[in-house]
């Protein structure tokens, strides 16, 4: 159970540093390296921004949760 708790936040720890380097720069950081300084003169939220915000929200709420459970099983 521990092993299963440990690469599944080895895993999600991987898809968060993506999904975080995907958004949209405000300013400039590490996300124009991949051409967000190009398409931030667009201006405005599309609807694939608010569904990386959103996916990007929900995989931390699980990452937080796989922590305090993997805390839960190491401490019983």
């Amino acid at each position: 159970m521990v092993l299963v708790f440990e690469i599944l936040l080895m895993i999600l720890g991987v898809l968060m540093v993506l999904l975080v380097l995907l958004h949209k720069g405000k300013g400039g950081g590490l996300s124009d390296l991949f051409g967000g300084g190009i398409s931030s003169s667009l201006g405005g939220s599309s609807t694939a921004e608010r569904n990386l915000d959103r996916i990007t929200i929900y995989l931390g709420l699980v990452w937080a949760a796989l922590i305090v459970g993997l805390n839960l099983v190491l401490g019983a």
